[in-house]
């Protein structure tokens, strides 16, 4: 219990620091260009209703000339759903899910690191870190670029179910690559690590998109980097703080860093 219990309070407390870390780094990055994604999404919805209204003054103003009594039934929409309003609390559900991420990808981070063998200091935490970036975003990023809003993309359940292969399939590749050290297992992680991209990610049926090419590309890249360096300080809190406050772990623990 009290293994158990550390491991959680070192993902807390590193899952913290890194889930503030991205937040601010979003705030810089991401943000502004999701940002400027919804100005297109939002003239790009604007179109169709303002289109329609013009539509419902016409046969209005047809049955009025025909004498009509009965009112024109109003058109029904849909519900778009509940989301969070623009500003505070905005910004307060984005903080609240970046740290709720952080700590669970670093729960994730301690228990892998953990089974094999621990990290010794800050720096085998960084190579942690990185295999984490490569698991969980570059190697689905491969196949699934990071979306901006009014942006095109395949049915969602589809996606979902090639990002956790992939996620897995990268996850056991590095296992095999690095921690086993034999040729053949090797070949064999090179082999796991390929399958998901000749499989390929599902794609929508339709790229159009009223979003610019390089604003697309700008978020790419945005994002990309903002969750390299989220992995990196994610990797290095959760070694640092292992260091200093975990139970010594014996002489016999290593790391493939």
């Amino acid at each position: 219990m009290n293994y158990f219990r550390n491991v959680v309070f070192i993902a807390a407390i590193a899952g913290l620091v890194a889930g503030l870390a991205m937040t601010v780094m979003q705030a810089f990055t991401t943000d502004p260009l999701i940002l400027q994604a919804e100005v297109y999404e939002n003239a790009e919805a604007a179109a169709p209703a303002a289109a329609e209204a013009a539509h419902d003054h016409d046969q209005a103003a047809m049955s009025t000339a025909e004498g009509e009594q009965a009112a024109a039934p109003a058109h029904e929409h849909d519900d778009e759903g509940w989301s969070p309003a623009d500003g505070f609390e905005r910004n307060a559900y984005n903080v609240l899910a970046n740290l709720v991420g952080a700590i669970g990808f670093g729960l994730v981070l301690v228990a892998a690191s953990e089974l094999a063998g621990g990290m010794g200091d800050w720096r085998q935490g960084v190579f942690w870190g990185l295999a984490g970036f490569t698991v969980f975003t570059l190697a689905p990023s491969l196949g699934l670029n990071p979306e901006l809003p009014a942006m095109p993309a395949a049915d969602l359940l589809s996606r979902q179910i090639w990002w956790i292969g992939t996620a897995a399939a990268t996850a056991v590749a590095l296992y095999l690559l690095f921690l086993r050290r034999s040729p053949a297992l090797a070949a064999l992680g090179i082999a796991i690590l390929v399958v998901p991209h000749i499989i390929g990610a599902p794609q929508p049926a339709d790229h159009s998109t009223p979003i610019p090419e390089n604003l697309h590309h700008s978020f790419i890249v945005a994002s990309t980097l903002t969750n390299l360096v989220f992995w990196v300080v994610l990797g290095a809190a959760v070694a640092t703080v292992r260091a200093r406050f975990a139970e010594p772990a014996g002489d016999a623990r290593r790391s493939f860093a």
